[in-house]
């Protein structure tokens, strides 16, 4: 199968992350406590329609998750998230993260993930981080913390002035604000967590988590539909 994100582009390429954008409406942003559960949650979500995953790194288990969920996980795209050193980012890389978030950015930091080989997403939450990152060649962003720091109407605010910017907003976003966010121009998916509650990955209840991302798949289909990943 052929995946839509860069195979192997040189390290000063830094690739677009465009295609993440466009595997599906949300991205899981999962914390995964027991690296048994990843291999088994990464298949519920695939399964579902959610390919693209971020495994965060807010726990010991996330770098070995990340791991297991790239070598065992048929059309997943593990990502990394709560990126926030240079060391991470080689880590994450050289573990199989296939792309990178970040809550925010450094010049160090950026120039870590602009050298990886691999699309990152970095954080912003104020329209100077946005046009910082434009000057950088940075056109795909995290838009975090969401809903704190101005939800849609910000987002919106941004269009007209900024409207080669493109987000994946994330931070606070449920199913019934989802929408909302994805019907603007300039925002590619949304990240979340309604998808893998906690009571569910601690009750290992696969089905459960299939089916909300199944939902969650369903919110608006994906510009690239019909891509398939490795």
């Amino acid at each position: 199968m052929t995946s839509p994100l860069p195979a192997s582009p040189a390290p000063s390429a830094a690739p677009s992350a465009h295609p993440v954008l466009d595997l599906a409406p949300v991205i899981p942003v999962v914390v995964v406590k027991d690296v048994a559960d990843a291999v088994p949650l990464a298949r519920a979500l695939v399964a579902g329609g959610l390919p693209a995953i971020e495994v965060t790194l807010r726990t010991p288990a996330g770098l070995e998750a990340i791991r297991a969920v790239s070598g065992e996980v048929a059309g997943a795209v593990v990502g990394a998230g709560t990126v926030i050193t240079p060391e991470q980012v080689a880590d994450c890389v050289a573990a199989g993260a296939r792309f990178l978030v970040s809550p925010g950015w450094t010049d160090g930091l950026l120039a870590a993930m602009q050298n990886s080989g691999v699309p990152f997403l970095p954080g912003v939450s104020t329209a100077s981080e946005v046009v910082a990152l434009l000057e950088r060649g940075v056109r795909e962003m995290k838009f975090f913390p969401a809903q704190a720091a101005g939800g849609t109407a910000f987002l919106k605010s941004l269009a007209g002035p900024l409207p080669q910017a493109r987000f994946c907003p994330t931070g606070g976003i449920g199913p019934a604000d989802a929408p909302e966010y994805l019907a603007l121009p300039n925002v590619g998916c949304v990240g979340g967590t309604w998808m893998v509650p906690e009571d569910a990955i601690a009750g290992r209840d696969w089905a459960r988590i299939e089916g909300l991302a199944r939902a969650a798949a369903g919110l608006r289909r994906p510009v690239s539909a019909g891509a398939t990943c490795r």
